[in-house]
């Protein structure tokens, strides 16, 4: 008997996650990352992040191969596929729909300066009011970087897309977008339910550069011929979601509803809260976009905090520091070998492009408190862990001022979620209810397709197979001890950034 199976791609700045669900069971049927290692990112100039979109292309193929090669001769369906994304990317392509330039990734911060020249120009009134955030270093700016800087590319744009519209473009020959990416861009404004005209007037960008709007769960198109060929699949398949990295991470964890909280921390870290409000930052530290679910007479939105420098810090820490000698594992027992505050060691691991919650200064990374005969590897690993930590919790206040509340946050089991030792701060250095579900970005992109595809009766049913893994709470021992650390961290991170 032939299964129907969901597909879902996870396309991350690190590798691409891609994942097959069974409908009836809502059990994962085959996953599969390509490459082995971390993609690069090209740096041509400090403070610049770019990667070339083919690249994730050859390895959506290579994921698609593998996962096939998992299911062996069993029969199989796909109803449909969701595509969930790195946020705030600029792909340009030309009148043939062939890529013009690398892409400029979420962490380059090249155009830092057009969101701030930007949000003086249309004041605080039209930004935060329509479209709830500050032009900031977001896809807009970065189009507009291109117009002043790369006028020949420019002239050749016929589209602008997404990271996760590109790769949607590559499957079905169209180049869509949704509510919930051009609210990622800046593109949209949330008083007129349209495009946001005067931000694309400022900026000599015509609307007519944007991609189709296509609904978020629903058909979007279907996978051609030629890129059936290349994935093994067959072609007509329909493509039925898409969303950014960090709502749909949101959505793999059924976080629907106003006042529930996600969080993950893989290359970037964010936690991402639902609500009603139209909250807003004068600092441009949080951000809030159309959360997957949004509609006009819905209009829920998620109010995102992201920190750069989180698994790609830990990253460094393992290839570059110690040179590639230890897995993940040997890195996180070597981390539990160390006490609460690795004994002085302080990490601020902010070296991956301007910092939101730092209202966008760039003030690279830091190790502090170092003692040449006392302290080792593990200290090192641990300070990082607890650093990225420490950066969240920073974040956390600064959402909490703004009026978000938190008691229980939910991950997925993955990445640095699966250390004890940074689940451990994480819990008492935030004293919140921690709860890890068995599940990722890519399986989250497979339930959404379902949902699109109407493969589900209800939404229950479409969370069936998610189970929650571990549950944790604060203690008091450790609050007061991780507390005491985190304030002797803010205090560096105040002088780091008064400098």
């Amino acid at each position: 008997m032939k299964k129907t199976l969901l597909l879902g791609y996870d396309i991350g700045s690190s590798s691409i996650k891609a994942t097959m669900l069974d409908v009836a069971t809502g059990e994962v049927a085959a996953t599969a990352t390509s490459p082995s290692q971390e993609m690069k990112i090209l740096a041509p100039q400090s403070g610049w992040a770019e990667q070339e979109p083919e690249t994730w292309w050859e390895h959506v193929v290579a994921s698609t191969r593998a996962m096939i090669a998992q299911l062996g001769s069993e029969p199989f369906d796909v109803a449909g596929i969701g595509i969930s994304y790195q946020m705030h990317g600029l792909v340009m392509v030309d009148k043939n729909m062939q890529v013009l330039a690398p892409s400029i990734i979420w962490c380059d911060s090249r155009a830092v300066q057009v969101g701030q020249k930007a949000f003086a120009a249309l004041g605080k009134r039209y930004c935060l009011g329509h479209c709830l955030n500050a032009p900031g270093n977001f896809t807009a700016s970065k189009l507009k970087w291109v117009r002043d800087n790369r006028a020949s590319i420019f002239k050749k744009v016929a589209k602008i897309m997404l990271p996760g519209d590109y790769v949607a473009l590559k499957l079905t020959g169209k180049a869509a977008t949704t509510i919930s990416g051009l609210s990622e861009g800046i593109f949209w404004d949330f008083q007129k339910k349209g495009l946001a005209a005067e931000l694309l007037k400022h900026y000599g960008i015509s609307a007519d550069l944007l991609a189709d709007r296509v609904p978020t769960f629903g058909l979007q198109g279907t996978v051609t011929a030629s890129a059936a060929a290349e994935l093994g699949l067959p072609a007509g398949i329909p493509v039925t979601y898409r969303a950014g990295d960090q709502p749909n991470n949101a959505l793999s964890l059924n976080v629907l509803k106003a006042g529930e909280v996600a969080a993950t921390a893989g290359t970037s870290g964010v936690i991402y809260g639902v609500t009603k409000k139209d909250v807003r930052d004068t600092a441009g530290r949080v951000n809030t976009f159309a959360h997957v679910n949004y509609t006009e007479n819905r209009p829920l939105k998620g109010v995102l905090l992201c920190i750069n420098g989180t698994g790609i810090q830990y990253s460094w820490i393992k290839q570059t520091v110690l040179d590639n000698r230890y897995s993940y594992e040997e890195l996180n027992n070597l981390a539990a070998g160390v006490s609460v505050g690795s004994d002085g060691v302080l990490c601020y691991p902010y070296g991956n492009g301007a910092e939101r919650s730092l209202e966008n200064r760039d003030v690279h990374g830091h190790f502090s408190g170092i003692n040449f005969n006392l302290h080792h590897k593990g200290h090192l690993v641990r300070a990082a862990q607890e650093g990225i930590v420490f950066s969240f919790r920073y974040g956390l206040d600064v959402m909490k001022d703004l009026g978000m509340e938190f008691k229980i946050i939910r991950a997925g089991f993955s990445n640095l979620f699966q250390s004890k030792v940074f689940q451990e701060a994480f819990v008492s250095t935030c004293n919140v209810v921690l709860e890890i579900y068995n599940t990722d970005g890519s399986q989250g992109a497979a339930r959404g397709a379902g949902i699109g595809a109407d493969c589900f009766s209800s939404g229950d049913e479409a969370f069936k197979g998610l189970k929650v893994v571990q549950k944790l709470h604060p203690t008091r021992d450790l609050v007061k001890a991780y507390d005491s650390v985190y304030k002797s961290w803010k205090r560096g991170l105040v002088k780091i950034v008064t400098d």
